[in-house]
């Protein structure tokens, strides 16, 4: 390969929320920290244990040069550079500059769209498992979350619409939130499936947030759809949401953006991202866009994905073959398993918290499924090099699922 894969970080001391805050927070959020004898392997926040795309750092250097870091607009080429890639990525051909806004983060930009499209206390519409984020702030913002669970045909996990109809129907809801690849379950969605959400979604009126601040991460044969693409109506009742944070490892430098076709709602969208003064991109997170949606920045990612397909199929395997009571659906998109211990936890006798403080113990920092709607489900990150996810899984197999 072209670009480095394989080197294992020591992100100790480098302000990584992903080994240096181990025991230090919430249990049911933060791992604690490895027992003596083993070295953290970071397997939990959804960031990536790779070298950055080179491209990146490049624009930012090359800007950081200039030593004038006041006040500043967003250059066309940021917005010539996102309708590069979604042309390249999506498909998508139909993006004038005024379609796309900037966000400081994705969470921010549904609250802003759900502030349009909702009072608070008003019921939002999510599918369960649910990512974590979505939970916190529409909670502490007065939203009132409804959950349709997702279920599992042939290991698949699909959506229910004739359960999502009566959800909207009973609780008059005006606002659903679409997470597209879904975060924690990792379906890619299909054409149809997004056809079949948003006719239900017409025909109740509801509008829609798609985040799919994950759709650079398609494995396999699978394709993103954008949502805002299957119909017309679609395209109009829909606010999608994009980053290139967790394609290119960038969380820490905040940028997300959103792509709006119906002037009326993009207006009122602007009008409410703009009450607190807080909405305004970051100098270098510009830039870091400017160096990642690039022909490298392209490049880069197809490998990226490659890699991380040999990761799941070696961990989906292994959970195969050593591990008797634990399931995993095969993800389609993401870098994240969602691992159900249920059957595992009845045949031993073991809680969660029994199986998670294992896990802990021995270094391997996997997350408490139960904040996203999983009882007995771990949330994992494989977005590592190959030889630390085959140390944890052999981890695994010696120390906790014994």
């Amino acid at each position: 390969m072209k670009y480095d894969f394989e080197t294992i970080m020591d992100r100790r001391g480098m302000d990584a929320i992903a080994v240096d805050s181990l025991g230090k927070g919430n249990p049911s959020f933060t791992p604690r920290g490895p027992g003596e004898g083993f070295d953290c392997i970071p397997m939990w926040v959804a960031d990536m244990n790779f070298p950055a795309c080179p491209t990146i750092p490049k624009a930012i250097t090359e800007r950081v040069q200039h030593t004038a870091y006041g006040y500043f607009e967003l250059r066309e080429e940021y917005f010539e550079k996102i309708r590069w890639w979604q042309a390249r990525r999506n498909g998508v051909t139909d993006l004038s500059t005024e379609m796309i806004g900037y966000e400081n983060g994705v969470l921010g930009g549904v609250l802003s769209a759900l502030g349009v499209f909702c009072s608070r206390g008003d019921s939002v519409l999510l599918h369960s498992p649910t990512y974590i984020g979505f939970t916190g702030s529409l909670t502490n913002c007065g939203y009132r979350i409804v959950h349709s669970p997702l279920y599992k045909e042939d290991g698949v996990w699909r959506m229910d619409l004739a359960d999502m109809e009566e959800k909207i129907r009973t609780n008059r809801i005006h606002a659903a939130i679409f997470c597209s690849p879904h975060n924690p379950c990792g379906r890619v969605w299909t054409k149809e499936e997004i056809l079949g959400f948003t006719e239900l979604c017409r025909k109740y009126d509801v509008h829609i947030i798609s985040d799919e601040i994950w759709s650079d991460i398609i494995l396999g044969d699978h394709c993103h759809i954008p949502t805002q693409s299957v119909s017309e109506d679609a395209g109009n009742r829909t606010v999608a949401l994009y980053a290139p944070s967790k394609t290119f490892n960038l969380a820490g430098l905040p940028g997300s953006y959103h792509i709006i076709y119906d002037p009326y709602i993009r207006q009122r969208v602007r009008k409410e991202s703009s009450l607190s003064h807080y909405n305004n991109v970051n100098l270098l997170s510009m830039y870091a866009l400017l160096g990642a949606y690039t022909p490298e920045g392209e490049e880069w990612l197809l490998e990226l994905r490659e890699v991380l397909g040999q990761n799941i199929d070696y961990a989906c395997l292994y959970i195969q073959e050593h591990f008797p009571g634990v399931d995993v659906s095969r993800p389609e998109g993401t870098y994240m398993l969602f691992i159900d211990c249920a059957g595992y936890c009845q045949t031993s006798g073991k809680t969660m918290d029994e199986i998670l403080n294992a896990c802990w113990k021995v270094g391997v920092a996997v997350q408490d499924g139960r904040p996203f709607h999983g009882e007995t489900h771990i949330r994992m990150n494989l977005a590592l090099p190959l030889s630390r996810v085959r140390e944890a899984f052999e981890r695994l197999r010696l120390y906790v699922f014994v």
